[in-house]
């Protein structure tokens, strides 16, 4: 049987940068490009313009507002899916996941588009949050987040959870990419270090969650050794917490490795600095659901060094288990991180994280969902 054109809606808080933000528009270029129609609901944001780019049709509604009146968002969300005649309704976080929920259980079976959520992370376990299991199919982004919803949500029958992992573009990120010859002089003239310097990188948002400190002990410690290495941190700080970046800085003077750290901000050279770094780092101090900046590292054939839990282990067991550092244990991370600048293996390609599968993967779900019967 052929593949039906869809209208499919998308629905999450804002468009600002994330995880969440740039599959909501991967997907949306994805339906595009096989000819169907694209819908996203949001407060907008910084990726709004890239959406409306792809053809993609965007409606701005507080529909993320933790308050009590955006539940009357689901009377409106009603009938705007009657109007434009969705198909299939995509829930990608918590609160747009209740709209959706209270507007579709509000409608007669036969009029209902299917429902389908995202679980991206790791969420406190309750009521609120179960909402992201009550999708007539449930997409988990990991393997990490499929056990952890398994595990805590008894409810969720196995046959409506689908693993489909993130994913990133081969013809952006792969082996044979080096940037251009005029970025990289630019690069080192910005930095002032020599070409002996060898560069590790950490990249994503500066906030708790992320272990920077751990980056400046290890920097602590590796010049401590002799090697002559620079630590480049680019993320912007959480605006809820401005005061941690303040801290940071504090804690680098203490440790005495400030000279030796760069704080470059957002950047949307990120690709390239990955590129030119000798290592990259994740060294959250929580799991993360999946790790985008780490397989786009290891897709450009970069090696990285992160402690093995979540998503993070995950990509590091498929694609370059040198990297891989047990958890909490700062000594033998130091020990990775050293062996990995003497003597980096070989990064495996990337073969299975790939945009492609994922967007295919996605739209498969959705026609296959609308073969089944409705509850």
């Amino acid at each position: 049987m052929a593949a039906r054109r869809l209208t499919v809606l998308q629905l999450l808080p804002a468009l600002e940068q994330g995880g969440v933000e740039r599959g909501t528009v991967e997907i949306a270029q994805g339906l595009r490009a096989a000819g169907h129609r694209a819908l996203v609901i949001s407060a907008g944001g910084r990726l709004q313009a890239e959406l409306a780019a792809v053809g993609a049709e965007h409606w701005c509604w507080p529909i993320g507002r933790k308050s009590p009146l955006t539940v009357l968002l689901s009377l409106r969300l009603r009938r705007f899916m009657r109007a434009q005649g969705v198909d299939i309704v995509h829930a990608r976080s918590r609160v747009p996941a209740w709209i959706a929920w209270l507007a579709w259980t509000g409608m007669a079976a036969a009029e209902r588009p299917r429902f389908v959520t995202t679980m991206h992370g790791f969420n406190r376990v309750g009521w609120y949050s179960s909402v992201m299991t009550r999708g007539e199919r449930v997409i988990a982004v990991s393997e990490a987040i499929r056990d952890f919803a398994l595990a805590h949500y008894p409810r969720l029958e196995p046959y409506r959870l689908e693993l489909i992992p993130r994913g990133v573009s081969v013809q952006d990120y792969h082996h044979g990419f080096s940037p251009d010859p005029a970025w990289v002089e630019r690069f080192r003239n910005e930095l002032g270090l020599g070409v002996d310097t060898r560069l590790l990188l950490m990249a994503g948002r500066i906030t708790r969650l992320k272990g920077h400190p751990t980056l400046l002990r290890l920097m602590r410690a590796l010049l401590d050794d002799g090697r002559l290495v620079h630590a480049l941190v680019v993320g912007a700080p959480d605006a809820r917490h401005a005061g941690y970046l303040s801290e940071l800085h504090r804690l680098a003077a203490s440790l005495r490795v400030d000279r030796h750290v760069s704080w470059l901000g957002g950047r949307s050279d990120l690709r390239e600095i990955m590129s030119v770094s000798d290592l990259v780092l994740s060294l959250s101090n929580k799991p993360e659901s999946f790790g985008r900046t780490v397989l786009e590292a290891l897709s450009l054939g970069r090696p990285v060094v992160g402690e093995a839990h979540g998503g993070v282990g995950e990509l590091l067991a498929a694609m370059y288990p040198a990297g891989a550092a047990p958890v909490g244990d700062f000594a033998r991370l130091s020990d990775t991180v050293r062996r990995n600048l003497d003597a980096p293996q070989a990064v495996r390609p990337n073969e299975r994280y790939t945009l492609q599968n994922m967007v295919d993967s996605t739209l498969d779900l959705y026609q296959r969902l609308l073969q089944c019967p409705q509850p």
